[in-house]
């Protein structure tokens, strides 16, 4: 028996309420396989490929490229063979994720207007119907849309054409991507909400040196990566805050709401084209080797795109990692509504004064790098912001890394 079934937009995460299909994989009429990427849909949080929930034939594409829907309204309808399939939100795949910690406030409807009236691409530029798509990359080159042809149905403005008016006209312009527009309004948010701060200092790395000799041949045959700086440094993070509480914490409507476990957002660098934050859930439990594992499979997922919404939420501090390419130290942007981001920088070998348990000074050779913390004067002030660095370098320089390495932990 051949069922007709509606297609709805999937819930895409706790806090979205819409998304605007930009693209639709399948085409009217198409064979759809379970699971096959059916369309894709950007929204304030990610942008994600969508998987079918079904296997049939897609029959009707409601909503078209460039629209923007409601969580739940009708998308597409498709035909199954056999009983009426039970509807779910198939989890989407992320492509040009961001981490957004809280969700920007949402102008509400006229008390007039019915809440089911469907949503249309808005007039603009001498009555032209434009997609909000089209309307965003008009916006951010400052363009007339009276002055881009437009070859769509009854001279309707696409995008296609607004990127060959770019070319024709202003020379070589890039669009801002979806990503890169919303991480350009989260930035310029964070820079307005919190007074930013930066506290640096200088860590000597000699004993995690140490450990990654001791580990590290062993631990890259196993796992296939490099036993880098960063685990090490997540972990003295870990305990430093145990002395420092309100650095892991977000500001709430006059208030600090100090977080009991570390969710790490860990930045990942997607080819140059965009960064997310992953979450690493209760980081402060793990030891470095599962540290190590946790931000390597959160940044695969990211770059093989295969986060959800989710993923990014409910970071309570942030590490960004540019030290990879020799940086000496990086002024980072608060990780809204959190408090402070450490940015991990270069790590490079130079002369060091050598003190032995007698007090005589010697020069040797070090392995040497810088922290450098970013945060909120709204939550505390600049002792207590050194304080915590001077105890994060202090667990780097003196811990002894063999009791955080179980024994014949180098892999899986």
């Amino acid at each position: 028996m051949t069922v007709v079934a509606d297609l709805l937009l999937p819930q895409l995460g706790e806090t979205v309420t819409e998304g605007t299909i930009t693209r639709w994989v399948k085409r009217t009429g198409a064979r759809v396989e379970a699971d096959d990427v059916l369309y894709e849909v950007s929204t304030d949080k990610v942008d994600s490929e969508v998987p079918a929930g079904f296997a049939g034939i897609l029959t009707e594409i409601v909503v078209a490229e460039g629209a923007t829907v409601l969580v739940g309204e009708v998308i597409a309808r498709y035909e199954s063979e056999g009983a009426a399939p039970v509807v779910e939100d198939p989890a989407p795949r992320s492509e040009e994720p961001t981490e957004e910690p809280t969700a920007a406030p949402t102008a509400a409807a006229p008390a007039d207007a019915p809440a089911d009236a469907p949503r249309t691409p808005k007039r603009t530029g001498g009555g032209r119907l434009l997609s909000p798509v089209v309307r965003a990359l008009l916006a951010d080159h400052g363009l007339d849309p009276s002055k881009v042809p437009g070859s769509g149905l009854g001279g309707r403005v696409t995008r296609r054409d607004v990127e060959q008016y770019l070319r024709d006209h202003p020379g070589h312009v890039e669009a801002f991507s979806p990503i890169r527009r919303r991480t350009a309004q989260h930035m310029v948010a964070s820079k307005s909400t919190s007074p930013h701060v930066l506290t640096a200092m200088e860590v000597d790395y000699g004993r995690v040196e140490g450990a990654r000799r001791a580990h590290g041949p062993a631990w890259k045959a196993a796992e296939g990566r490099s036993l880098t700086y960063l685990p090490f440094i997540v972990r003295a993070v870990a305990e430093a805050l145990v002395d420092h509480p309100r650095i892991n914490a977000s500001v709430g409507d006059g208030e600090l709401i100090v977080h009991r476990d570390l969710n790490l957002a860990v930045a990942v660098d997607l080819d140059f084209e965009g960064l997310v934050a992953p979450v690493v859930r209760r980081a402060d439990r793990m030891t470095v080797p599962e540290i190590a594992r946790a931000i390597a499979d959160v940044a695969e997922r990211a770059r093989s795109k295969k986060l959800v919404p989710d993923d990014l939420a409910g970071g309570t501090f942030t590490v960004t990692n540019p030290g990879q390419y020799g940086t000496l130290f990086q002024f980072p942007i608060i990780n809204q509504p959190q408090v402070a981001i450490l940015s991990t920088d270069g790590v490079t070998r130079r002369p060091v004064v050598e003190v032995d348990d007698e007090g005589n000074e010697t020069v040797g050779i070090g392995s040497v790098g810088v922290l450098a913390l970013a945060w909120d004067h709204r939550a505390f002030d600049g002792a207590y912001a050194a304080s915590f660095l001077r105890r994060v370098r202090d667990v780097l320089e003196a811990n002894d890394w063999a009791g955080e390495w179980p024994a014949g932990d180098d892999g899986p």
